[in-house]
């Protein structure tokens, strides 16, 4: 492998790190009920970001790591909580359909918001095990492997799915209540906040 290749993987992986620990922080606090109120936009900003990452993955060539067995990443992070957190939540909303694969098949499978996060989150905890014990390269590879066969396709129908949720949420409302939310913006007064 090329010197300036190895630049870049270093680099996708410092990225999808970064990223990764971010995705679980926002998880973890949202599903500890922390700002409910505006938890449809910060799960659906936190799902998008992560498309990014997992794109780049994706658009790679494949991660060969230096063994050929992947070494013990320690135990499996524990998301139940933050499972039935999400869960609480998202109460009532949780759950959604889709088609299992646009490609090969056209059956509608029935899935939980909940669900999809947390297996995403249980994903890249794994890869961050490798990540955190020096393990750079397995780190990337299990992340790009993991985005291939699972937590893309998850994040994805979830990312579908709160993006739904938000539409509904904004375009469906009462447009009385929508027209007295806009003259209270527009009467209101300017702030005297320094910028």
């Amino acid at each position: 492998m090329s010197e300036s290749m190895e630049r870049e993987l270093a680099v996708l992986a410092e990225e999808t790190a970064r990223e990764a620990g971010t995705y679980l922080v926002a998880l973890r606090e949202l599903a500890s009920g922390g700002r409910p109120d505006t938890a449809l936009p910060l799960l659906l900003l936190a799902t998008t970001q992560l498309q990014a990452a997992g794109a780049r993955l994706g658009a790679m060539v494949d991660v060969v790591p230096h063994d050929q067995f992947e070494a013990d990443a320690g135990p499996e992070a524990n998301v139940e909580g933050v499972r039935n957190g999400l869960h609480d939540l998202l109460a009532g909303v949780d759950d959604y359909v889709e088609v299992e694969d646009p490609v090969t098949s056209g059956e509608v499978v029935h899935g939980l918001i909940s669900d999809d996060l947390t297996q995403v989150a249980s994903d890249l905890a794994h890869g961050l095990h490798h990540w955190e014990a020096g393990r750079r390269q397995e780190a990337l590879w299990w992340w790009q492997f993991s985005y291939l066969s699972t937590w893309g396709e998850r994040l994805a129908a979830a990312t579908r799915a709160l993006h739904s949720l938000l539409a509904h949420v904004r375009l469906d409302a009462d447009e009385e209540m929508v027209m007295e939310a806009e003259m209270a913006a527009l009467h209101a007064e300017p702030s005297t906040d320094p910028v």
